[in-house]
């Protein structure tokens, strides 16, 4: 069996938008007086690309940072490492947790409840999209899109056996009988 490409659910022209619309979301939210700023945690690898792009249209100041919790898409039982050496301290601090969608949302939880460890100020999560059968995640999400099943997706950092997250927009992906 042989999975390929199938069709684009969102153009590069739509992820584009999407990181405009988040970004937005963003600034609207956090203004501030000099000398503050938000602390930007990229989840890597997937949240690279996203965070990226999003960060460049950010009209705040911010610090970045970065956490990982290696996973297979889908997977609501994640029990892997996470891994965050805290180079920016973000006790009292407002903190953005960013990726690149939240599918079935099990690690982003996990990854929510270790930063809440650190007794942020705040704590939200931008991604670009996400999907309907997630788990709750108490937090405040920022989103472009909500897609309309939790259709296996590829691109834009979201990877398929650990190829297709360099594709500039977002696809499907099918099984091929051989």
């Amino acid at each position: 069996m042989t999975t390929t490409i199938s069709d684009v659910v969102l153009s590069e022209s739509a992820v584009q938008q999407g990181v405009a619309t988040v970004a937005a979301l963003l600034n609207a939210q956090y203004q501030y007086s000099q000398n503050q700023s938000a602390v930007v945690i990229t989840v890597v690898p997937g949240g690279i690309l996203f965070t990226a792009d999003l960060v460049r249209k950010l009209t705040f100041e911010i610090e970045m940072d970065y956490i990982s919790c290696p996973h297979t898409p889908g997977d609501r039982q994640n029990q892997s490492e996470i891994v965050y050496h805290q180079n920016i301290a973000i006790t009292n601090r407002d903190v953005i947790l960013i990726d690149d969608a939240i599918e079935s949302g099990g690690t982003m939880k996990r990854l929510v409840e270790h930063l809440q460890t650190f007794a942020p100020k705040s704590l939200a999560i931008a991604t670009l999209f996400v999907k309907p059968g997630r788990v709750d995640i108490p937090v405040k999400q920022y989103h472009a899109y909500e897609m309309q099943n939790d259709d296996l997706l590829v691109g834009y950092g979201l990877p398929w056996q650990h190829k297709w997250r360099n594709l500039p927009f977002v696809a499907g992906l099918v099984n091929n009988q051989e």
